[in-house]
């Protein structure tokens, strides 16, 4: 093995991106965009880019905007929806409409290479659920995000939504059902790709695949220097700005690079499966993502869903997800992932957010005990007539909950974060659900945290303004703006 420690000028970079995912190629996207003569480094441990939480075979593919998923209108304590996180997700995932819409205008992209226009349904039999689901009806379409949603309990109308889930349901069952029409599947695979191809072209961003970062730290003059090993050679390079979007790995890395802000962080990893058609009679009759209720007592994670998905440019239908566990942080992971994060200034965070959430604990020991009997008795309270031949296991992505110390104690959290040096120089992604559909302001937020100068520029906020009109305006609660930004966007989704 080669070893080498110098430091020349090709081995300093404006800014290191860890890991090919979504995260990372949306970051350097816009990096490159502000700034096209940044030299940009990427690097990722796996042969091909996207190969982990990215990839379409490892993730639901829901361009995720609030419309169907239950888990995003909690109950309040007094009964009742809180739906501010519904509000800022569907804004979240219109920014990333607003961003492809401009990079199609302008040729860098084509949305037919990874986006499909269906509809987002709300699925739920029982009164109980119906009473709920009537209540989040009410809640949310009274707001412009949602105001296009449509109720019903009528059957005959269901069933011209969701006919292979209506087939053959007993008829005196009562249900309801929500839809929006204004729906996505997205392969965020086929969309980092897309990026990265685009970038390379501009000569101004390499990508380094099969590298691995074994070792990450400030030198003297508050540069990172990040130790690589990659096609049997160990060599270091430079940079000022470090962008850990890793997935699960970036906790890991995180710890590495030292900074008092990633030190009490921990994290919970979640493996997911999921059942797979490919029958074309059976996909044939389903156009659309239909979440349903969890169970009570479930965690928030376990919304089940039957969806139509595109992988690899193929419709399939996928029902689940069911949990698993093991203590990998990445699907090509290793088993000791989790115990190599434990670290003396987050175990006592680790052991506060276990003791506070058993119910999940005890629900991953259910879903372990599953066999595909179980498995498809329950894809049959959505799809009676499954038949278990037509349908197989597959393995998702995996999946890093963090934990983090709060005024609480430790605290296991569902959604994404952020977090940064208090100087800039570095950030990291942390968590799961829904970062990929979410990316964009994702890393606007990164951008202002850790280049907060430049973007404050004229420049910068010229760019940015071209790439994103919207920027620096509240969408959620102009309705002008959000009508305006639908609009632009609707050829994306073939609605005009």
């Amino acid at each position: 093995m080669v070893v080498s420690d110098a430091i020349g000028s090709e081995a300093r970079f404006d800014a290191v991106l860890v890991g090919a995912g979504i995260m990372s190629s949306t970051l350097a996207l816009l990096l490159h965009e502000l700034d096209p003569e940044m030299r940009i480094l990427i690097i990722e441990r796996l042969r091909e880019p996207a190969l982990e939480s990215s990839s379409a075979i490892n993730n639901s593919g829901t361009g995720h905007a609030a419309n169907c998923e239950f888990n995003y209108t909690p109950s309040n304590l007094d009964g009742s929806l809180n739906i501010s996180k519904a509000l800022a997700i569907n804004s979240a995932f219109e920014r990333s409409l607003e961003l492809w819409a401009s990079l199609t205008e302008l040729g860098k992209l084509s949305p037919i290479s990874f986006l499909h226009s269906l509809p987002h349904i709300s699925f739920v039999w029982s009164e109980s659920n119906i009473a709920f689901l009537r209540q989040r009806y009410k809640s949310l379409s009274t707001n412009n995000a949602f105001k296009d949603m449509e109720w019903s309990e009528d059957v005959k109308e269901i069933k011209e939504w969701i006919p292979l889930i209506m087939n053959s349901r007993d008829s005196g069952q009562k249900v309801a059902a929500t839809r929006v029409m204004r729906g996505t599947d997205i392969d965020f695979g086929a969309l980092t790709i897309a990026y990265l191809k685009e970038l390379q072209l501009s000569g101004a961003v390499e990508i380094r695949l099969s590298t691995e970062v074994v070792g990450i730290h400030r030198s003297y003059d508050q540069t990172w220097r990040l130790s690589l090993s990659g096609n049997r050679n160990e060599y270091s390079v430079e940079t000022p700005f470090v962008f850990l979007g890793a997935g699960g790995g970036a906790l890991s890395l995180l710890q590495k690079s030292g900074i008092p802000e990633g030190k009490s962080y921990g994290g919970f990893p979640v493996s997911g499966q999921w059942l797979v058609c490919n029958d074309p009679s059976l996909t044939r009759m389903h156009n659309a993502k239909v979440y349903g209720k969890s169970a009570i007592g479930a965690p928030p994670m376990s919304v089940p869903h039957l969806d139509t998905r595109w992988i690899k440019g193929k419709r399939s239908l996928l029902f689940g997800p069911f949990a698993g566990f093991n203590t990998k942080f990445l699907k090509n992971g290793s088993r000791f992932d989790f115990f190599k994060t434990i670290k003396f200034s987050n175990a006592l965070s680790l052991i506060q957010a276990g003791a506070k959430n058993l119910d999940l604990i005890n629900y991953l020991f259910g879903q372990l005990q599953l066999d595909h009997s179980a498995r498809i008795n329950a894809l049959k309270e959505f799809f009676p007539q499954a038949n278990s031949e037509d349908w197989t296991l597959s393995i998702a992505g995996q999946r890093v909950q963090i934990i983090k110390m709060t005024q609480n104690g430790g605290v296991l959290k569902l959604g994404t974060e952020v977090v940064s040096s208090s100087d800039g120089s570095l950030a990291a992604l942390l968590g799961a659900s829904p970062g990929a559909s979410t990316a964009v302001s994702i890393m606007l937020e990164v951008l202002q945290s850790c280049w907060s100068k430049k973007i404050s520029t004229d420049l910068w906020q010229e760019r940015l303004k071209k790439l994103l009109p919207s920027f620096g305006k509240e969408v959620a609660s102009d309705e002008i703006l959000l009508n305006k930004l639908r609009h632009r966007s609707d050829s994306l989704l073939g609605l005009k």
